[in-house]
C-alpha cells in the first residue's frame, strides 16, 4: 500500500462525522514532521468514527452501539476504550456528545441484560457462541465474566461528565446499572457463585477450569474475573489490574452518584468497596520478585500463590499510572514495570522488527502495538517515547494502521487489520505528545535511530 496517501473511507461512507474531530486532525498533523506518523494518526485517530459507530438519535433517548472493527460486536471494553480519546472534545460538538451518551445508554442496557457478559448483539439475536455452556440469553455475543468489562463502563461515564460535560444519560436506568455493577463484584468476591462457563474443542485459554467454576480462591476482598481483557481465561481467579482499575472507576462512580442521586446508597457502597479491593491489593498481591524488589503480581489466589507476568491488553500492569491507580514514580511501580518491559516477564519478547509485551491470546513472538503504545505513555523518557513512535510506525506492514499483534521477526506478519481499540490508543498517544511535548513531534522519527 502506498503509505503517502490516507485511508479513511470516503466521507459519504464514514459512520459518523464530528466537525471538533475533524478539527483536531487538521490542527495535530500541522504540526507533526514525520510523514509516516502524520498518516498513522490522520488513519487511526478517527478510525472508530469512520466505520465502527452505528447512532440512532431516534432509539429511546439516543443509542450508540459501536463494534470493535472486524468482529460485528459490541465489547463493553473496547468500545468505551475506542472513544476515550474523543471525549475531551464533546463539550465542543453536542452531535458527538450526544452519540457519546448514547453509548452510556446502550452499555447500561447490555448491563440490565446480562452483567457478566463481555460482548453483545446489536440485536436480541443468538450467535456464534450459543452454545456455550452458560447462561446464553438473545442479544449477548460471549458471556465470558470479565471484572474489567464492568470497570469501563463506570470509567467511560465519568470521563463523559468530567471532560465531556454529559449529563443526560445519568438517569434511573443508569443508576441501576451501577447497583448490578455492585451486586456482581460482591458476588465475586466470594466464591464466584453464581457464575459458570465453559466452551467446548477449544484451547485452554477459552475456557474454565473446575467443570467452569474456575480456580479456587481465597475470599479476601480482592473480585474474581474468570476471564482477562484479552479476553483469555485467568490462572488464578483474582486479575490485579482489573482489580486496580476498578479501584479508581468506583470512586469515580460514587462521584458520579453523589451528583445526580444524593440520597442514593450507591456512593458510599462505591467506596466502601473500593477501600476493601485497595487494601487487598497491597496486602495480598506485592511480593519479592526473584530479580530482588517488591512488585504487583498480575494475578494471585488469596492462598499465596501469584504469578509474575503482563498481558499488553489493558489493564494491564503496565498500565496502572494511566488508569489512576499508581503515580509512574512510586518504587513499586517502578520495579514491576522494569519486569514486565524485560525477559523476566514470560510475554515479553524481542525480535529484529520490534519489541513489547504480547500474551498467550495470539501466542507466543507476537507482540501487542497497544503494549508500546502504553509503554510511551506511562514513560518520562524522551529517546524511550522516541523509539516506542519509531517501533509503532515502522511495524504497521505498510497499512497505515495499527494492528491486534505483529510478529517479532516480521511485521507483515500480523492479525486484524481492522481493530479500533489499538487505532484510538495510538491516536491518544499523539495528542498527549502534542499537549506535553510537541517538540517530539517536530522531528523526522522514522529512519533514524534513536
Amino acid at each position: 500500500m502506498d503509505t503517502t496517501k490516507k485511508s479513511r473511507p470516503p466521507v459519504e461512507s464514514r459512520s459518523f462525522r464530528s466537525d471538533a474531530i475533524e478539527a483536531v486532525i487538521e490542527r495535530v498533523s500541522s504540526g507533526i514532521e514525520d510523514p509516516k506518523i502524520r498518516l498513522l494518526f490522520e488513519n487511526c485517530f478517527p478510525n472508530t468514527l469512520d466505520s465502527t459507530v452505528f447512532y440512532d438519535p431516534d432509539r429511546g433517548e439516543g443509542d450508540s452501539f459501536i463494534i470493535t472493527g472486524d468482529i460485528d460486536a459490541m465489547w463493553l471494553r473496547d468500545s468505551a476504550a475506542q472513544v476515550m480519546p474523543y471525549i475531551r472534545f464533546a463539550d465542543q460538538d453536542a452531535g458527538l456528545r450526544l452519540m457519546l451518551e448514547g453509548l452510556v445508554r446502550r452499555q447500561a442496557a447490555c448491563i440490565h441484560l446480562d452483567a457478566y457478559a463481555n460482548a453483545f448483539y446489536r440485536d436480541p439475536v443468538l450467535g456464534e457462541w450459543k452454545d456455550d455452556a452458560t447462561e446464553m440469553r438473545p442479544g449477548v455475543h460471549e458471556r465470558k465474566w470479565e471484572l474489567d468489562s464492568l470497570v469501563y463502563f463506570l470509567s467511560l461515564s465519568y470521563q463523559l461528565w468530567s471532560k465531556g460535560g454529559a449529563t443526560a444519560c445519568f438517569d434511573k436506568s443508569w443508576l441501576t446499572a451501577v447497583r448490578r455493577v455492585l451486586e456482581v463484584c460482591r458476588e465475586q468476591q466470594g466464591s464466584g457463585a453464581p457464575y459458570r462457563f465453559s466452551r467446548m474443542g477449544i484451547t485452554s485459554s477459552e475456557t474454565t477450569a473446575l467443570k467452569g467454576i474456575g480456580q479456587p480462591s481465597k475470599p479476601c476482598g480482592l473480585i474474581r474475573s474468570a476471564f482477562r481483557p484479552s479476553d483469555d481465561s485467568t490462572i488464578f481467579p483474582f486479575l490485579i489490574p482489573s482489580n486496580a482499575f476498578a479501584v479508581v472507576a468506583l470512586r469515580q462512580a460514587a462521584e458520579l452518584c453523589d451528583t445526580f442521586f444524593p440520597e442514593s446508597v450507591e456512593a458510599s457502597e462505591c467506596r466502601q468497596l473500593a477501600d476493601e479491593v485497595e487494601t487487598a491489593i497491597y496486602k495480598f498481591a506485592v511480593f519479592d520478585h526473584p530479580s530482588g524488589a517488591p512488585v504487583l503480581a498480575y494475578e494471585v489466589d488469596g492462598f499465596g500463590g501469584c504469578i509474575f507476568m503482563d498481558d499488553a491488553n489493558i489493564p494491564s500492569l503496565l498500565s496502572l499510572p494511566e488508569l489512576g491507580f499508581i503515580a509512574v514514580g512510586d518504587p513499586l511501580y517502578q520495579a514491576t514495570r522494569r519486569l514486565v518491559l524485560s525477559e523476566d516477564n514470560p510475554f515479553f519478547f524481542k525480535g529484529s522488527a520490534g519489541e513489547g509485551i504480547g500474551g498467550p491470546h495470539i501466542g507466543l513472538d507476537y507482540v501487542w502495538p497497544m503494549g508500546i503504545i502504553m509503554r510511551a505513555m506511562t514513560s518520562n523518557d524522551e529517546a524511550e517515547i522516541l523509539f516506542c513512535l519509531k517501533m509503532l510506525a515502522e511495524t504497521d506492514a505498510g497499512t497505515g494502521f495499527m494492528h491486534e499483534t505483529f510478529h517479532k521477526d516480521d511485521p507483515s506478519d500480523f492479525t486484524r487489520d481492522w481493530f479500533c481499540w489499538t487505532n484510538s490508543l495510538f491516536g491518544e498517544l499523539i495528542l498527549r505528545i502534542e499537549k506535553d511535548r510537541p517538540h517530539l513531534l517536530q522531528q523526522k522519527i522514522t529512519g533514524a535511530e534513536h
